[in-house]
């Protein structure tokens, strides 16, 4: 469903109780992507109160299964998934794609596409696409064009978005000054599914992560957009940019479900990013981002620290950092809907808010 014109907003908006004028009728979700961050997607979306209208996802397995059941929401809503994007896109009119499948923006360029091909908002967990800018220029260009040609707004958000991105830009709103911003965050690859396990270096020997991943110059961490992402919202210009990826490894085999083997010891389980932005305003930013398949006993951490007057420093213990992907994404919907044609990233919309009440009440 393409976005509505200003004649069209008597026939679509009531009010609430505040009189604020809001949409009458529930956002209609396509979901692109079913796979183990797929449940939780559709089962927020439904919780929250939209309508999923649609549902994509490439592996066989899916194919026709009810949403319900891959949400394990206890009971059916007749929408099948399917393998046929066009199919689902043309035969359904959505509000908002939410694209749900890989790591960079190349790889999700297709869905990102046909989304706006039909005039469809879309919001994607591609950690890539959080700010994509400098990294993948061509394409995002060409993306924001095509956006606003058929008046629709496409982002990326997830985990990032927060504990990444908001997180730190709160807290920097009770510094006087900012010298040196430092982060350090894991997770589990194989909470994700196989395409982050893959774009990570997991269960390659390391010959094969030096050649792949540590020497790919096409290969941008997620702590570089995230970095860039930061610098857009302080205002501070970037300098320069550098990354280092290094494996990690572990002393014992491990046995990955993702990638359906086990990685031998001293193979790489995963990898270390280290983004250093050195910006023209003088503040530096060094993030770290540690993606592997976990041994027992690891779990997830987000640390930041802002050193300046005074010092700042933060730790999270434990983050669900699926869930609280797919809940970042879900929240943001409403602000998608409001926010101007093209590719509008994060950092220019309002923080993720918390949503107490169905979806499109927040839709004024």
């Amino acid at each position: 469903m393409q976005r509505i014109e200003e004649k069209e907003l008597t026939h679509v908006l009531s009010k609430n109780a505040k009189g604020d004028e809001i949409m009458k009728e529930k956002i209609r979700v396509i979901q692109y992507g079913c796979g183990k961050m797929g449940k939780y997607f559709l089962r927020y979306l439904y919780e929250k109160g939209a309508e999923i209208v649609g549902a994509i996802d490439a592996n066989p397995k899916l194919e026709g299964k009810d949403v319900g059941e891959v949400a394990e929401l206890g009971f059916n809503i007749n929408i099948p998934i399917s393998s046929n994007a066009e199919k689902v896109f043309s035969e359904c009119d959505a509000d908002v794609c939410v694209i749900a499948t890989r790591s960079l923006v190349p790889e999700v360029y297709d869905a990102f596409e046909l989304a706006a091909e039909h005039g469809v908002n879309a919001i994607s967990t591609c950690e890539e696409a959080f700010y994509p800018w400098t990294t993948s220029p061509a394409l995002t260009n060409r993306l924001d064009r095509l956006a606003k040609e058929n008046y629709c707004t496409l982002a990326g958000s997830g985990y990032q978005d927060v504990y990444w991105g908001n997180l730190i830009s709160t807290l920097a709103g009770s510094s006087h000054k900012i010298e040196r911003i430092e982060g350090v965050s894991s997770y589990n690859v194989e909470d994700y599914g196989i395409a982050l396990a893959e774009v990570h270096g997991a269960g390659l020997s390391l010959e094969e992560f030096e050649k792949e991943i540590a020497q790919s110059e096409s290969l941008p961490s997620f702590m570089w957009n995230s970095n860039e992402w930061l610098c857009s919202q302080f205002g501070w210009s970037i300098k320069s940019n550098s990354q280092k990826l290094v494996p990690t490894t572990h002393d014992k085999d491990i046995k990955s479900e993702t990638l359906g083997k086990t990685i031998p010891a001293g193979h790489a389980t995963g990898m270390s990013a280290i983004v250093t932005t050195v910006t023209n305003q003088g503040p530096v930013v060094v993030s770290e981002c540690i993606g592997k398949v976990y041994a027992e006993g690891e779990v997830d951490r987000n640390d930041w620290k802002l050193i300046g007057e005074p010092n700042t420093v933060v730790n999270i213990a434990r983050p669900a950092t699926v869930e609280l992907t797919c809940a970042t994404i879900v929240n943001r919907i409403p602000q998608l809907l409001e926010a101007p044609p093209g590719y509008y990233t994060t950092e220019k919309m309002p923080p993720a808010q918390y949503r107490t009440y169905p979806l499109h009440f927040y839709v004024k």
